[in-house]
């Protein structure tokens, strides 16, 4: 243990082992409910092999709700941590991420977004009534235009940078230059 960090008290084995800081009483009072089984977003991180950034944007995105001590600590118990292991295994066997379980967790608790997916899924392509059959591309190309021009000045104004392809395309035709016509 190094100078200055703490008196190690508690558990039987090194690993088990806590360590009492010495000069703030947040953290001292933290480690002393430690000894009532849970863990702090560190020794989470360290168990469940997730780190503290990640637990953090777990908890944001709403897929586990630590508790917090009177001090505003994050507090993992054994509940707190089967979600953690249980939501890796659901990763891991449907070969999935973060977002699709934080997206899935929305379309559950927004029952307009959840109608407009599946609206989505079940729409047919079909060309606007207005739009004659020989200008349908050129019309969608429009709309792609317009969208990308409104998603880049979005991006601007939050100061983002926007995704690389995503700048005005210089022309129409997107055809190798080899089958383009002269």
């Amino acid at each position: 243990m190094l100078s200055g960090e703490g008196t190690v008290w508690g558990g039987s084995s090194a690993s088990s082992a806590r360590i009492a800081p010495t000069g703030n009483l947040d953290i001292l009072l933290l480690s002393l409910m430690l000894k009532m089984d849970v863990l702090t977003i560190h020794e989470a991180a360290e168990t469940t092999g997730w780190s503290p950034r990640m637990l953090r944007y777990i908890e944001r995105i709403g897929l586990i709700d630590a508790p917090r001590s009177g001090s505003g600590y994050r507090l993992y118990g054994p509940a707190e941590l089967q979600r953690l292991r249980t939501l890796r295994e659901l990763l891991e066997r449907y070969d999935i991420g973060l977002q699709d379980v934080g997206f899935a967790l929305r379309l559950r608790g927004e029952e307009p977004l959840r109608r407009a997916v599946e609206e989505w899924f079940e729409a047919t392509p079909a060309r606007p009534d207005d739009v004659p059959d020989s200008e349908w591309l050129r019309w969608e190309q429009d709309k792609h235009e317009k969208l990308l021009e409104v998603a880049a000045r979005r991006a601007a104004h939050r100061g983002t940078p926007t995704r690389r392809g995503t700048s005005q395309r210089q022309t129409r035709d997107h055809r190798p230059d080899s089958v383009q016509e002269s």
